[in-house]
């Protein structure tokens, strides 16, 4: 299920080369089930803080083969009216975005 227009890309070959812009994406597991929506003010600050760390010892999104990513202007707001797709869809939420982190945003 992919849920952005983005192409599919392979997590730690282009990863690195995100550019500095605010955005969202969405990271995926082998099996191209979504893991993790998130969003960010800096791309690449997050993805090479998630490369250099591989995760920060968070074993749900280590899992991560691929990623789609999009820029955007209100990366919050967009984040979630992605987990509203994904939710209304599937019936749960992805299984790294935890319901106290939802509510936080």
């Amino acid at each position: 299920m992919e849920l952005l227009e983005d192409k599919m890309r392979v997590w730690l070959e282009s990863a690195k080369f995100v550019k500095p812009r605010s955005g969202v994406y969405v990271l995926y597991n082998r099996n191209k089930e979504v893991l993790f929506i998130g969003q960010t003010n800096n791309l690449e600050e997050t993805f090479t803080k998630y490369v250099d760390t591989d995760f920060e010892g968070n074993e749900c999104k280590q899992k991560t083969q691929s990623y789609q990513r999009v820029f955007a202007d209100n990366p919050k707001e967009l984040q979630l009216q992605l987990i509203e797709q994904f939710k209304s869809e599937t019936g749960k939420i992805p299984t790294c975005n935890s319901k106290i982190q939802l509510e936080t945003h």
